[in-house]
Protein backbone atom coordinates (compact mmCIF):
# COMPACT_ATOMS: atom_id res chain seq x y z
CA UNK A 1 0.00 0.00 0.00
CA UNK A 2 1.17 3.53 -0.80
CA UNK A 3 -0.14 6.52 1.08
CA UNK A 4 -0.21 9.84 -0.78
CA UNK A 5 -0.61 13.17 0.99
CA UNK A 6 -1.13 16.37 -0.97
CA UNK A 7 -0.47 19.88 0.25
CA UNK A 8 -0.05 23.38 -1.12
CA UNK A 9 -3.52 24.22 -2.37
CA UNK A 10 -5.20 27.52 -1.65
CA UNK A 11 -6.76 30.67 -3.01
CA UNK A 12 -4.85 32.76 -5.54
CA UNK A 13 -5.66 35.52 -8.00
CA UNK A 14 -5.54 34.93 -11.72
CA UNK A 15 -1.98 35.15 -12.96
CA UNK A 16 -0.60 33.95 -9.64
CA UNK A 17 1.31 30.80 -8.73
CA UNK A 18 1.00 27.84 -6.40
CA UNK A 19 3.14 24.78 -5.79
CA UNK A 20 1.45 21.52 -4.91
CA UNK A 21 3.31 18.73 -3.15
CA UNK A 22 2.53 15.03 -2.99
CA UNK A 23 4.42 13.04 -0.39
CA UNK A 24 4.41 9.28 -0.93
CA UNK A 25 4.95 6.83 1.91
CA UNK A 26 7.14 4.91 -0.53
CA UNK A 27 7.90 4.91 -4.22
CA UNK A 28 6.47 1.85 -5.97
CA UNK A 29 9.00 1.75 -8.81
CA UNK A 30 10.59 4.52 -10.78
CA UNK A 31 9.24 3.15 -14.08
CA UNK A 32 5.69 3.50 -12.78
CA UNK A 33 4.06 6.87 -13.16
CA UNK A 34 2.95 9.35 -10.57
CA UNK A 35 0.60 12.06 -11.63
CA UNK A 36 -1.87 14.82 -10.90
CA UNK A 37 -5.52 14.91 -11.81
CA UNK A 38 -8.13 17.55 -11.08
CA UNK A 39 -11.86 17.63 -10.67
CA UNK A 40 -13.99 20.75 -10.92
CA UNK A 41 -17.56 20.82 -9.56
CA UNK A 42 -19.91 18.91 -11.83
CA UNK A 43 -17.10 17.61 -14.02
CA UNK A 44 -15.20 14.37 -14.32
CA UNK A 45 -11.72 13.97 -12.95
CA UNK A 46 -9.23 14.89 -15.66
CA UNK A 47 -5.52 14.45 -16.29
CA UNK A 48 -3.14 17.29 -15.52
CA UNK A 49 0.40 15.90 -15.59
CA UNK A 50 2.46 12.77 -14.94
CA UNK A 51 6.08 11.80 -14.44
CA UNK A 52 7.77 8.45 -15.00
CA UNK A 53 11.20 6.85 -15.09
CA UNK A 54 14.58 7.69 -13.60
CA UNK A 55 15.00 10.29 -16.31
CA UNK A 56 11.76 11.87 -15.17
CA UNK A 57 9.84 11.85 -18.43
CA UNK A 58 6.90 14.20 -18.09
CA UNK A 59 3.49 14.38 -19.71
CA UNK A 60 1.11 17.34 -19.61
CA UNK A 61 -2.46 18.08 -20.58
CA UNK A 62 -2.61 20.63 -23.40
CA UNK A 63 -4.45 23.06 -21.14
CA UNK A 64 -1.50 23.37 -18.74
CA UNK A 65 1.50 23.05 -21.06
CA UNK A 66 3.87 25.97 -20.65
CA UNK A 67 2.28 26.97 -17.32
CA UNK A 68 2.68 23.91 -15.07
CA UNK A 69 5.91 22.06 -14.32
CA UNK A 70 6.14 18.64 -12.71
CA UNK A 71 9.17 17.41 -10.82
CA UNK A 72 10.14 14.52 -8.55
CA UNK A 73 12.42 14.34 -5.54
CA UNK A 74 13.41 10.68 -5.56
CA UNK A 75 15.14 10.92 -2.19
CA UNK A 76 12.12 12.36 -0.38
CA UNK A 77 9.56 10.46 -2.54
CA UNK A 78 7.81 13.76 -3.09
CA UNK A 79 6.30 15.04 -6.33
CA UNK A 80 5.84 18.72 -6.99
CA UNK A 81 3.54 20.57 -9.35
CA UNK A 82 4.57 24.17 -9.93
CA UNK A 83 1.59 26.06 -11.31
CA UNK A 84 2.21 29.48 -12.85
CA UNK A 85 -0.05 31.96 -14.63
CA UNK A 86 -3.09 30.36 -13.02
CA UNK A 87 -6.48 30.90 -14.59
CA UNK A 88 -9.99 30.70 -13.09
CA UNK A 89 -10.57 27.54 -15.15
CA UNK A 90 -7.78 25.88 -13.16
CA UNK A 91 -10.05 25.93 -10.11
CA UNK A 92 -10.58 22.35 -8.94
CA UNK A 93 -9.66 19.77 -6.36
CA UNK A 94 -6.26 18.42 -7.33
CA UNK A 95 -5.48 14.76 -6.67
CA UNK A 96 -2.14 13.02 -6.57
CA UNK A 97 -2.02 9.47 -7.95
CA UNK A 98 0.47 6.64 -8.30
CA UNK A 99 0.67 3.45 -10.31
CA UNK A 100 1.55 -0.03 -9.09
CA UNK A 101 2.26 -1.32 -12.61
CA UNK A 102 3.58 -0.03 -15.92
CA UNK A 103 1.03 1.07 -18.49
CA UNK A 104 1.45 2.52 -21.95
CA UNK A 105 -1.01 5.31 -21.18
CA UNK A 106 -0.63 7.58 -18.15
CA UNK A 107 -3.46 10.00 -18.83
CA UNK A 108 -6.40 7.90 -17.63
CA UNK A 109 -7.59 7.64 -14.04
CA UNK A 110 -8.04 3.90 -14.48
CA UNK A 111 -4.27 3.47 -14.89
CA UNK A 112 -3.63 4.54 -11.29
CA UNK A 113 -3.99 2.46 -8.15
CA UNK A 114 -3.30 4.87 -5.31
CA UNK A 115 -4.89 8.26 -4.70
CA UNK A 116 -4.48 11.10 -2.26
CA UNK A 117 -7.31 12.88 -0.51
CA UNK A 118 -7.13 15.96 -2.72
CA UNK A 119 -6.27 19.62 -2.20
CA UNK A 120 -8.43 22.55 -3.26
CA UNK A 121 -7.08 25.13 -5.68
CA UNK A 122 -9.22 28.21 -6.22
CA UNK A 123 -8.26 30.90 -8.73
CA UNK A 124 -10.19 34.15 -8.54
CA UNK A 125 -10.64 36.43 -11.54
Amino acid sequence: QVLLVESGGGLVQAGGSLRLSCAASRRTFSNYAMGWFRQAPGKERSFVAAIRGMAGSTYYADSVKGRFTLSMDNVENTMYLQMNNLKPEDTAVYYCAAQSRWTLVVQNTTEYDYWGQGTQVTVSS
